[in-house]
């Protein structure tokens, strides 16, 4: 509501009508004399195109009759003239009463009517009036809701009611084209149905949030509604609560051209009380409603369009790098390629990523623009994985990795293939016939120590990528279905930026699968089946590891791409490590690492080794000696419950 002429022309029509029932009231109290209820005349306006007033409007639209009209402006007089709330004391002949009551109303206003004292009359269902406390319903205190207070004066004040419950949505910004497209078909389909009992309801399916809610805000926009986004988590559970709330929105929808965005992105169905609460909102809003959720929720008995929603194809994230870069994308020289291969972006994100990039450079960073913008696509790709997965620090080197030539050419090709993917499956076409068996997955076996983390963390330093451990003994659940959600959450948070997953203690979900004897063992094979179905599609690199190669079903290891054996290092693989394991800037005096190398340990219990030898000596202010070594040898083998050899350090000091 705004323009001054129509401000000017609804305050006149209001004051107008507020003086029609100011003397009804009068002439109930014996100041007044004559039929002075007719409806005073509307005043004259200026432009024939302009609004109805908004009394005019509300009581059209909620069907008030004329009597609850009257009794709505008895409710407001007391707010807008300070001599109506007098005046109300004198017509009901006490001074105390100096308050609007329903028994007012019937007593001194025309075509009185009983019904419009129910909850099920249209001023109390609609909540336009409060009823306060008192020993009768017919002397208890009357006062207009204030929401709707402003509404007549020509504002639109928010309702403190819900201000708890919803947000506004932004604006939408620029869409991809298949995004238009899906605003195309709302918008269409809302259109159509203008003015009708109840709109279609919209259910926005997919992991792409920030898609769906600049849709969202794109329709809202186009058909010129009020869309707010309320979290279903904020939804209260008690059914009368909940109705209220309904009612207010609807309220909202009809007075305010409300639009409501009900998000269930971050919930999960199966959450009986939640469910309910969503099922009951939906069922009784009757405004335009978007359902945002990751999967298809249960059937709705309204009018359902439902949309699938994924993140803009590849080449419109191009385009729209391409445009947001302008000039600068020649100086690239392909950098746009590699971004669009590895991570898979929504356009608000690819927006915040080259701010993000351009901050950098204008903070004086070295990198170039291509690393910068690499670097800040990582960033926004990890919020959501940072809490469910640890980002591991990607300190190891191919340097560090000491591994037999057969392993190492392994990881290469590893690498090699999450380079090349793009241009393998995009341009060379292996992609275009199914998502099944694209994705890149490779188990490490080995013992513990051997360097099964570290050869993840020099793919990760090589690539250029995020790592994240998830360890599966935690992700494991005894409730069915829960350990597919786990993973689903994991696999999701994980999409977006392409990180490395690496997956710590594969044998506690993927042993050996059992004959199916109940309904344990089939479920179990069930998590089996799911976690290779995400390794499987995901665009990533996911990486298990485990101790024991051997316990692993045979179908299972046939369904991935790598498998690289860490082996437990000989002599001289030892000796290479020894040789690497303390950094240039550590003091050292003597080492012999022909000697170390008979200490017949795994890589991670060399450097164990070496750094409880480096503390020993720094607190002895010397170089980090033969002693140093041998007595944090002792400690590491005494941690495991085992007697270092003496044939192994006999001659070490």
């Amino acid at each position: 509501m705004s323009g001054g002429g129509w401000y000017r022309m609804n305050q006149a029509h209001l004051m107008a009508a507020l003086a029609r029932v100011r003397k009804a009231l009068e002439r109930h109290a014996g100041q007044a004399e004559g039929d002075d209820t007719a409806a005073p005349p509307d005043p004259e306006r200026s432009d024939e195109g302009m609004a109805p007033p908004a009394l005019e409007t509300l009581c059209r639209t909620l069907g008030l009759s004329q009597f609850e009209r009257d009794v709505l402006l008895l409710c407001a007089g007391p707010e807008l003239e300070g001599s109506f709330a007098t005046l109300c004391a004198a017509a009901q002949g006490d001074s105390s009463r100096a308050y609007p009551t329903f028994g007012l109303a019937l007593a001194a206003l025309p075509q009185p009517e009983w019904a419009a004292l129910t909850t099920g009359g249209r001023l109390r269902h609609w909540m336009l009036i409060e009823v306060g406390p008192g020993n009768a319903l017919t002397s208890s205190p009357l006062r207009i809701d204030e929401t709707v207070l402003h509404y007549l004066t020509g504002i639109r004040a928010p309702d403190e009611r819900l201000a708890g419950l919803g947000e506004a949505v932004p604006a939408a910004g620029e869409l991809a084209p298949s995004h238009r497209e899906l605003a195309d078909q709302i918008a269409g389909a809302w259109s159509q149905t203008a003015g009708s009992a109840a709109f279609p309801i919209v259910q926005l399916c997919g992991r792409e949030v920030a898609g769906k809610r600049a849709i969202c805000a794109a329709v809202a926009e186009r058909l010129d509604l009020q869309l707010d986004r309320v979290p279903s988590a904020a939804l209260p559970t008690a059914p009368a609560d909940l109705h209220k709330i309904a009612r207010l929105f609807n309220r909202r929808a009809l007075l305010a051209s409300g639009a409501l965005l009900l998000d269930c992105d971050e919930s999960e169905p199966g959450d009986g009380p939640r469910d309910t609460a969503v099922g009951l909102l939906v069922d009784a809003y009757r405004g335009p409603l978007v359902v945002s959720s990751r999967k298809r929720r249960n059937p709705i008995e309204r009018p359902v369009l439902t949309l699938d929603v994924d993140r803009p194809l590849r080449g419109e994230q191009r385009e729209f790098w391409q445009s947001l870069l302008g000039d600068a994308v020649a100086e690239l020289d392909g950098q746009v390629e590699r971004l669009v291969a590895q991570f898979d972006l929504g356009l608000p994100t690819i927006r915040a990523a080259l701010a993000g990039a351009l901050g950098r450079a204008a903070d004086g960073e070295p990198d170039g623009l291509g690393e910068a913008l690499w670097h800040s696509c990582r960033v926004q790709a990890r919020p959501r994985l940072d809490d469910l997965a640890e980002r591991i620090r990607r300190a190891a080197s191919w340097q560090q990795l000491v591994l037999p030539a057969r392993q190492t050419r392994t990881l290469r090709e590893i690498a090699a293939q999450v380079r090349q993917r793009a241009l393998v499956y995009e341009e060379w076409g292996f992609g275009q016939s199914s998502s099944r068996g694209l994705g890149l997955s490779a188990l490490f076996a080995g013992a513990s120590g051997t360097g099964k983390t570290m050869a993840a963390e020099v793919l990760a330093r090589e690539l250029d990528l995020d790592l994240y451990r998830i360890d599966l003994s935690s992700i494991v659940s005894k409730y069915i279905g829960e350990t597919e959600k786990n993973l689903a959450r994991v696999f999701d948070a994980a999409e977006e930026g392409g990180a490395i997953l690496l997956f710590d203690e594969a044998d506690a979900l993927f042993g050996k699968r059992s004959q199916i004897k109940d309904s344990h063992d089939r479920y179990a094979n069930v998590e089996v089946s799911y976690l290779l179905q995400r390794m499987e599609s995901y665009r990533g690199l996911a990486i298990l590891t485990t101790n024991m190669r051997d316990a692993l079903d045979e179908a299972f290891l046939r369904r991935l791409r790598f498998i690289v054996d860490f082996p437990f290092p000989d002599r001289a693989e030892r000796a290479q490590i020894w040789q690497r394991i303390f950094p240039e800037q550590t003091p050292t005096a003597e080492l012999d690492v022909s000697k170390l190398a008979r200490l017949s340990v795994a890589g991670g219990n060399i450097r164990n080794i070496a750094l409880n030898a480096a503390f020993l000596a720094a607190a002895a202010g010397a170089p980090v000696g033969m002693e140093h070594v041998l007595r944090a040898a002792q400690s590491e083998y005494e941690k495991v419950q085992k007697t270092l050899p003496q044939a192994e350090v006999r001659d070490w000091t």
